[in-house]
């Protein structure tokens, strides 16, 4: 069940949230608000990945 909701959360992520290695964001320049969406997507592939 928990994997499936992970995985779930991960298309969704995939669809809406924008790529910051495709635009080419340098992670020790990024504004509060790309960290903060990097660290939910990091989170929700750790779980996936559990």
């Amino acid at each position: 069940m928990k994997k499936r909701f992970f995985k779930f959360l991960a298309k969704v992520n995939k669809k809406i949230l924008p790529s910051f290695t495709k635009k080419g964001v340098d992670l020790a320049k990024a504004s509060k608000l790309q960290m903060a969406i990097f660290g939910y997507k990091l989170w929700v592939t750790k779980n996936l990945l559990d």
